[in-house]
């Protein structure tokens, strides 16, 4: 699976999970040359900001760091994307 279809598909579980997706560059600043984002909650909504000026591989990550702590056990995830989640949980 390319890296372009592992960030669609952890695009539509998150969204399947009630979180949205933006996609923000991020500042640098001198403790976090690039920051990749990460999940935050905002009033009442999960939001998932990804910095797009990041290679796919640390897209990715940022996914899987986020959505790793919600309980995924009972949702069909693409095996792919379960390998990806499971190998992060260890």
């Amino acid at each position: 699976m390319s890296a372009y279809r592992i960030i669609e598909s952890f695009e539509q579980l998150a969204k399947s999970l009630g979180i949205k997706v933006r996609y923000e560059p991020t500042k640098p600043d001198e403790e976090l040359p690039e920051a990749v984002g990460g999940l935050c909650r905002f009033k009442e909504e999960y939001i998932l900001i990804i910095n797009p000026n990041v290679p796919a591989c640390e897209q990715i990550r940022t996914f899987v760091e986020s959505l790793k702590s919600y309980e995924l056990d009972q949702i069909y995830i693409k095996p792919a994307l379960r390998e990806l989640l499971d190998e992060v949980s260890k």
